[in-house]
């Protein structure tokens, strides 16, 4: 729900820009060659120019920096030319003491610039290309200066004059404080002011007439100083002595401490005007900010900052707007609940959203739709499928009758996302047929063959709208369709032509690959000039990124050097959704790949996602991200690695409840508890997942799942075969009723482990067969490869004569599973693969002895790595028996040893397990 793009306002030339425009003339001096004086080297030259290229980005800001704050950044990017830079600065701004000055000064800034007009150019010369986004800024500068009346230039002199008079009266590195009590005072103060007398005159009646004629309003905000530093989000180094207890509290870039973050108050300055499209882009950052970082603001400290913005700018009604994000993501359901009402009862729905005409012209009921819009999503967000679907079919109606094809296009794209992540069997009475047009002649429709025509609709009609951002989300849609859905004709009569009823990942690519070339509306230098005061105001920020990867990273950087710039990349002007959509691809194709069976690729765009897109990213996306970074350190790494990782991503990330970190630590918690045989602790762990689920119908799908899998298993390790089967045959019914594809092979595989654990190899072969079709239906490459490892356990659970059988299926599997597999399947596999010699009557282990020994040495080292107690002794007990038909006795006896070690490991368990209960 991105804000409206408002255009801003006239570009005037101010103190701050003829500063900049100094720095462009030492930057660029004409007739210069090479490296101009006084840089000493490219790279230093290069430096200035990423600043300057900055701070023009930030141009149009919600705020200007003073003097003092331009020397400060410039002492920190200067290195050794900060004192003549510095120097140089006031200077030059001191000497503009007539309007001559002022304009024989934007006279030769014209020489500067590049073009047609320049002449002979020079091969190493430096100049500025007018199109670019340095030329851009000196260009508009120059025409500012050229519509100036005399008063007007007369007017930028006294302002350059006070502007150079603001002398540093203390060490920015070292700002004031107030002390609680000045700040109660201070916002007592604001609180009790009467803002009438602070917007002029002619201004309301603007607004008035605007209102009258629905137009946009757009007027001008008088704040307080101290009010405007409040909401500003301005980063102040830190006081070293407070490092090391704030550490633990950070949980991102974006934090409003409750406490003196007030700077210090001129009293001197008084009020400044700011418009109402820098205060719409600065609202637009802050939604933005809670979206990546939910629940990790201070509720009520931000909130006060709403209160205070609201109180001096009545007429801005999106302030109720962050209020009901604020609320949202701290799940403060009544509290959200009135904010967006309240939202809607003053601004009847006219700000925040895309400006449609409405076909009829009427203007009186507002836009209900997008209300309807916004209440269909939040009950999406807190669990209430059946009724977000009611009130989103009702938004469907409402945009229809209002001819407001932008609304019904993001509201078919809320249907898509609630039908595709929520487990919902049917939707009689709910769809109408005006969206399923095959029913109107007799054919019903599944909900899965529902939501296809919905996602192809939803498509073509962004398509046709030119929202570039909802087809790019709406392309990852049908992505994630394609990846566990087999698209069937919806026709079920007429002649039958071969199907080949499999998944496409070629489909699959091609929809993820159209999905990122948004990105590439916003590559070209033209379009980096944004009109949006969020990017204006996070350009200089991303200057101060370190170098360097910091995912599951212990390094705090607590001792990195701040007065230094890490210009580790170009900074980027591309809008944030953009980012996150980008972003959301990549995650994509991790999810894709671990389905496929490429660890190593699902690795990859995992990591590419959190190096490249944690400061855009919302919060269920970036934890997203690391859990699958420590589920793939937990399957090749071991436990050891994956607990260390899981303790940085905790102090990351907030572990709240159903958050994907706490999942993730009750997952690494009961595979390491079935493994090292600590039943108990098992089944604690499942029925903590089992709670985390809730308890409406489709809800939490998979939450359910997981906890009904891991329910089955522990069973299974209690030698509980009956009630395992059960819990497996009662969860295949659900996930195959939701259409769970990827758990429905699963389950199946595990049943046929049940019944091949309980000495009924035969009745487990329809069930591993099954889930073996499953798997290559939709190209579940890994876990076919270790469904046909469970059908090699089975034939050779029926005896040695089907020994060949099980090692010809297994010589298939064994180059996806040794290149994709983990360290619990290729461990599986060893030992299969040497039970498969072992059982073969025609093998002699004393001929080819390594051919056993040496799959059983990498299966035991890899699973004393994992912990996994009960195959760890099977494979040492092989490794005995083995030796002792060879004659090598020392090596039989140290077999024995470790075998004897873990079969006691298995009967202490419940010693070792109190070890661990800490941890839940």
């Amino acid at each position: 729900m991105a804000g409206i793009l408002k255009l801003p306002g006239a570009f005037s030339v101010t103190p701050h820009k003829v500063s900049v425009c100094i720095l462009l003339q030492i930057y660029a001096p004409p007739a210069q060659i090479s490296v101009p004086f006084p840089f000493s080297s490219v790279a230093q030259h290069n430096r200035l120019g990423l600043f300057l290229l900055a701070i023009t980005k930030s141009c149009d800001n919600i705020f200007e920096p003073k003097l003092e704050e331009l020397i400060n950044q410039l002492r920190e990017i200067g290195g050794l030319l900060n004192h003549w830079l510095t120097d140089h600065l006031t200077s030059r701004l001191s000497s503009l003491s007539s309007p001559d000055d002022l304009f024989n000064f934007f006279s030769d800034m014209r020489g500067i610039l590049g073009g047609p007009e320049a002449g002979v150019v020079e091969d190493d010369q430096v100049i500025l290309d007018a199109s670019s986004n340095l030329g851009m800024f000196l260009r508009r500068c120059i025409l500012a200066f050229n519509l100036l009346s005399f008063e007007g230039v007369c007017h930028l002199l006294t302002n350059i004059g006070m502007y150079c008079k603001e002398a540093p009266s203390h060490s920015p590195y070292d700002p004031p404080h107030l002390d609680d009590s000045n700040d109660l005072e201070v916002l007592s103060e604001y609180e009790n002011m009467d803002l009438e007398n602070l917007v002029y005159e002619k201004v309301d009646e603007e607004i008035e007439a605007r209102e009258m004629a629905n137009e946009g309003v757009s007027f001008h905000l008088h704040l307080p100083k101290a009010l405007f530093d409040l909401v500003e989000d301005i980063e102040v180094p830190a006081d070293p002595r407070s490092r090391h207890i704030d550490k633990d509290r950070e949980v991102g870039q974006f934090v409003h401490p409750p406490k003196n973050t007030f700077r210090a108050i001129d009293s001197s300055a008084g009020m400044f005007l700011r418009t109402n499209w820098q205060i719409q882009g600065f609202l637009q950052e802050q939604a933005d900010a809670i979206e990546r970082h939910g629940g990790s603001f201070s509720l009520n400290a931000f909130d006060l900052v709403l209160r205070q913005l609201q109180k001096s700018a009545p007429k801005l009604h999106r302030v109720h707007f962050l209020r009901y994000l604020n609320s949202l993501y701290h799940d403060d359901y009544f509290s959200a609940l009135e904010n967006l009402h309240c939202y809607f009862d003053y601004s009847a729905g006219m700000e925040g959203f895309d400006s449609v005409p409405l076909a009829s012209g009427c203007y009186s009921l507002g836009r209900y739709e997008v209300a309807l819009l916004c209440l269909g999503m939040m009950h999406f967000h807190y669990g209430h499928p059946k009724q977000a679907l009611e009130v989103l079919m009702e938004a469907v109606h409402v945009s229809q009758q209002q001819s407001n094809d932008v609304c019904l296009a993001y509201t078919l794209a809320a249907i898509c996302n609630l039908l595709s992540e929520t487990g919902i069997s049917s939707t009689t009475g709910i769809l109408g047929s005006s969206y399923s047009p095959l029913t109107s002649i007799g054919i019903s429709l599944s909900v899965q063959q529902q939501l296809f025509v919905l996602l192809r609709g939803s498509l073509k009609r962004a398509e046709n709208l030119k929202l570039k951002r909802l087809v790019a989300s709406n392309h990852l849609a049908i992505a994630r369709f394609d990846l566990t859905h087999v698209q069937r004709p919806l026709l079920s009569f007429g002649p039958k032509a071969s199907m080949n009823l499999r998944t496409s990942p070629i489909n699959v690519c091609k929809e993820l690959r159209s999905s990122s070339q948004l990105i590439s509306e916003f590559g070209s230098e033209s379009t980096t000039l944004t009109t949006d005061g969020h990017f204006s105001t996070a350009w200089l920020k991303n200057l101060r990124k370190p170098t360097g990867s910091q995912v599951l990273s212990q390094e705090n950087g607590t001792e990195s050097n701040h007065n230094v710039f890490q210009f580790c990349a170009q900074p980027s002007s591309i809008p944030g959704s953009v980012l996150q959509l980008v972003g959301s691809s990549y995650l994509l194709r991790a999810t894709a790949w671990e389905i496929y069976g490429s660890a190593s690729l699902a690795k990859v765009n995992a990591l590419v996602y959190a190096t490249c897109f944690a400061d855009v990213s919302s919060t269920s996306d970036a934890s997203l991200a690391y859990v699958k970074l420590i589920q793939h350190l937990a399957v090749f790494k071991g436990y050891k690695e994956a607990f260390a990782a899981l303790k940085i991503a905790e102090e990351k990330f907030l572990t709240v409840s159903k958050s994907r970190i706490l999942v993730l630590k009750l997952q690494l918690l009961h595979e390491r508890a079935l493994h090292r045989g600590h039943l108990k602790l098992a089944q604690q762990v499942c029925d903590e997942l089992g709670v985390l689920a809730s308890s409406v119908t489709g809800v939490d799908i998979e939450l359910k799942t997981e906890a009904g899998l891991r329910r089955a298993r522990t069973l299974l390790a209690a030698n509980q075969f009956s009630e395992a089967a059960e819990v497996a045959h009662s969860l295949f019914c659900m996930c195959y009723k939701f259409n769970l594809q990827v758990e429905n092979a699963t389950t199946l595989l595990l049943l046929a482990e049940i019944h091949k654990r309980s000495g009924n190899a035969v009745l487990g072969f329809p069930y591993a067969l099954a889930s073996l079709s499953f798997c290559q239906s939709f190209n579940l490459d890994l876990l076919r490869a270790s469904a046909i490892l469970t059908l090699a356990e089975l034939w050779l659970s029926l005896g040695s004569n089907h020994a060949k059988r099980a090692l010809s299926l297994l010589h298939g599997v064994l180059p996806t599973i040794l290149g994709h597999g983990g360290l619990e399947l290729r461990a599986r596999t060893y030992i299969v693969e040497a039970k498969c010699h072992l059982s073969d009557p025609n093998f002699s282990v004393s001929e080819n002895a390594e051919v056993v020994l040496d799959p059983l040495s990498q299966a035991s080292s890899e699973l004393e790595v994992l912990e996994y107690h009960q195959l760890a002794a099977e494979a040492f007990y092989l490794k005995a028996i083995i030796y002792d038909k060879l004659g090598r006795l020392e090596d039989r006896e140290e077999a024995a040893t470790s075998f004897k070690k873990h079969t006691m490991a298995l009967k202490n368990a419940h010693v070792e397990a109190d070890s661990f209960v800490d941890m839940l």
